[in-house]
């Protein structure tokens, strides 16, 4: 894949960050790629980001570190439906992190860390029939005095907010959140496909975890899926673990969205990726299977797949580029479009106006991150037979 984010090459120069010295790295036909950014996380290392209090700042740092192990530039730590106190608790501490952060990102000495790019609330404002794991005491209704309440003093560091449409017939929050620069992706919704056009036409540009929380797509009713597949511009999540999409429906989808972004298949700067990959991962990310805490419920993880007590799917602990991997695995895609899924469309999806603002330099999120920033910040993917993977160039 010839474009800026995703290379197969035989070589290229590496920066080993010492003034003066350069390496040359034969890469022997691999693909190289910018790192992963994950827009739906909600927690890693045993610590759910809702739960987030100043004393957790350390550990924070240390998730940070893991996610950049684990191939990450960046990430969204996601805030699922709880109190507005918790929620507001949990902002003022990433807000405290990410200042405290930027200084310490301009010491040379300083751990390459996954950077937090905002923060992705998922909820409260959801539909109680399509909840899922959210617990129905504290899901609000969507109106735009609920959302200030919600946002409180920290609405400029969040970056996306998923809700359901159907829960605001007048149709005056989307517009209100999108005068604050926060993205609406569309969620835990019973929204009809005309529910969800109008709320694409207000402003709505992304869905969250597709197929997952949602009715399916009936060839009488489209639903909220069947509208986004077809409705320019929208791009939609998507959990590849193997457990929240049979990777049948993986398949159709992007099937479905392929024809939006080949429309230029010569010029990847000009492409639209209209899926992205998610992990979804919760707080037992990095850790072993077991029981643990959640909220005020228990989660059983097996597999890296997290179950409430009920058997009620609540999530995964499968890392965002184990998706890339079974993509691949699978036979859906080709390892050029499944890395892109996971490193490309995500920062797209973060700028829905990016295919708008071809001489804004500044479009891209994570553009200040790499320019002049040393090469061996990349992945580098190697494929035998069905099997892909990856590693950093950085080493420490």
């Amino acid at each position: 894949m010839d474009g800026p984010d995703t290379k197969q090459a035989n070589s290229m120069d590496v920066s080993t960050g010492l003034a003066g010295a350069f390496t040359l790295l034969d890469v022997a036909g691999d693909w190289l790629s910018i790192g992963g950014v994950d827009l739906q996380i909600n927690g890693a290392l045993g610590l759910a980001f809702p739960d987030l209090e100043l004393h957790h700042l350390p550990v924070l740092q240390d998730i940070c570190q893991f996610l950049f192990r684990q191939g990450i530039d960046g990430f969204l730590p996601t805030l699922v439906t709880t109190s507005v106190e918790k929620i507001q608790r949990s902002l003022a501490t990433i807000a405290a992190f990410v200042q405290s952060h930027e200084v310490k990102r301009q010491e040379t000495t300083a751990p390459p860390l996954a950077q937090i790019l905002g923060v992705h609330l998922e909820g409260p404002c959801l539909n109680p029939e399509k909840r899922g794991a959210h617990p129905t005491e504290y899901l609000l209704p969507l109106t735009i005095d609920r959302m200030k309440a919600v946002l409180g003093e920290y609405g400029d560091i969040v970056k996306l907010v998923t809700l359901a449409p159907e829960l605001d017939p007048a149709g005056t929050v989307i517009p209100y959140l999108r005068s604050r620069n926060i993205i609406v992706s569309l969620g835990h919704s019973q929204a009809t496909a005309a529910q969800s056009q109008h709320a694409f036409r207000l402003g709505a540009s992304m869905v969250t975890h597709a197929f997952n929380a949602m009715p399916g797509i009936h060839h009488r009713d489209p639903g909220l899926l069947g509208a986004a597949i077809v409705h320019p511009g929208i791009c939609c999540g998507l959990i590849a673990d193997g457990q929240h999409v049979c990777p049948t429906a993986i398949d159709i989808l992007l099937r479905a969205s392929q024809g939006k972004f080949s429309q230029h298949p010569n010029n990847s700067s000009d492409r639209q990726w209209n899926v992205f990959l998610v992990s979804d991962a919760l707080a037992p990310l990095g850790l072993s299977d077991g029981t643990y805490p959640w909220d005020r419920r228990q989660i059983e993880v097996k597999h890296g797949t997290a179950r409430l007590p009920d058997g009620t799917l609540a999530g995964t602990t499968v890392p965002l580029l184990a998706g890339v991997q079974n993509l691949v695995r699978w036979g859906i895609c080709q390892p050029e479009t499944a890395i892109a899924l996971a490193t490309e469309a995500p920062r797209i999806a973060l700028n829905p106006n990016q295919h708008t603002e071809k001489n804004n330099t500044n479009s891209n999120p994570m553009e200040q991150f790499y320019i002049g920033q040393p090469a061996n910040h990349l992945l580098r993917w190697h494929q035998q037979e069905d099997i892909l993977t990856w590693q950093r160039l950085y080493r420490e």
